[in-house]
């Protein structure tokens, strides 16, 4: 998959990588300076692996409160809130962040899933007055992301910014008219941007000539989200895992009635804690390679986990990784065995996010 973005930089010479199937550019630099850039100052970075799609009609927000996890309803134009989909056994079909429109609600999603997560819901569309509207090959997402987003955004003529996590407006800028989202998608704050898709290499070089702004490719990215305990879906979850054991309560309305899913999540929640959960672990660095995905965390020759995502913090320095943990071995300062073909290495349970 290629948006019009990758294709336009990959003809400017920049390399991209294959992620998942999505086209990203690896680097534009050295990750290490991306990483510095986002952390002190701010990056840019092509997020075209999210997507959106659109829903319309009378009965959209009536649909959506059936179907999703938090609470659509309270949601006014130009409000957000994060949510997910789920099977009725309570498992993630899908994470999203969901945004209010005057005449149409948006659903922000990892473009992997996109075709499976509209499947889903068409398939509870009976009489409602609902339409589903792919818009993936009509806008790109972006993200200015960092302390100085905000003066960086400010200078490029963006003079009003959402203030609250994932409010977003209409604005203008270099011409073109964008959606602002206030999003952090790397513990260090920011905005995103949902950019018309033919004009978007005029957006990007517009905001390349700020002062303090440095291109981000996807190495860097994925460092930052991992230090901030960022799940990915594909990676991190899937219809494999429920809801409650990534802990993502925060697409959670407890008090919201009924949705796909909800008897499950309202048991497992009233159980107290899953019997495993999504954990940080500081992993010691002796080793030659790092761990990949997949690897299994030992405790006494017994598995009690796996890894999903590791990175080398440049922070910490020290490699990291994301995975879960059974509870009873999941307390921060546990320390685990990485079955290893080469050599085991230790993992030690920590709180998220890394850099608290």
């Amino acid at each position: 998959m290629k948006s019009a973005l990758s294709a336009w930089l990959e003809s400017q010479g920049v390399s991209l990588t294959d992620d998942r199937s999505v086209e990203l550019p690896n680097s534009f630099t050295n990750p290490q300076d991306e990483y510095a850039a986002v952390c002190e100052k701010a990056g840019l970075i092509d997020l075209s692996f999210r997507t959106q799609v659109k829903l319309t009609g009378e009965d959209r927000s009536d649909f959506l409160q059936g179907m999703l996890s938090n609470d659509i309803k309270a949601l006014r134009p130009g409000d957000g809130c994060p949510a997910t989909l789920l099977t009725e056994q309570g498992r993630i079909v899908a994470d999203l962040r969901v945004y209010a429109e005057e005449s149409a609600i948006l659903l922000d999603l990892d473009a992997r899933i996109k075709e499976k997560t509209v499947a889903a819901l068409d398939r509870f569309i009976i009489a409602d007055d609902v339409e589903i509207e792919d818009l993936s090959t009509h806008q790109v997402t972006l993200a200015v992301q960092g302390p100085a987003a905000a003066q960086v955004l400010a200078a490029a003529g963006l003079s009003s910014l959402p203030e609250q996590e994932l409010q977003h407006r209409d604005e203008t800028l270099a011409d073109v008219r964008v959606r602002v989202i206030r999003s952090d998608q790397t513990g260090k704050g920011g905005y995103e941007l949902h950019v018309p898709g033919d004009r978007v290499s005029v957006v990007w070089q517009a905001l390349t000539q700020r002062d303090g702004l440095l291109p981000v490719g996807h190495t860097a990215l994925n460092i930052l989200r991992v230090e901030a305990g960022i799940p990915w879906y594909g990676l991190d979850m899937d219809e494999d895992r429920i809801v409650l054991e990534v802990g993502l309560d925060r697409a959670i309305s407890f008090n919201k009635g009924c949705y796909l899913g909800q008897e499950v999540v309202e048991r497992a929640s009233a159980r107290g804690r899953m019997n495993r959960q999504l954990s940080g672990f500081l992993l010691q660095n002796e080793a030659a390679a790092l761990p990949t995905r997949g690897d299994r965390l030992v405790k006494d020759d017994k598995e009690v986990g796996w890894l999903t995502s590791v990175a080398t913090s440049p922070t910490l320095g020290r490699p990291i990784a994301l995975g879960y943990v059974r509870r009873e071995h999941g307390e921060p300062g546990s320390r685990l065995r990485i079955d290893r073909p080469d050599a085991d290495m230790i993992a030690e349970v920590t709180k998220l996010p890394f850099l608290q």
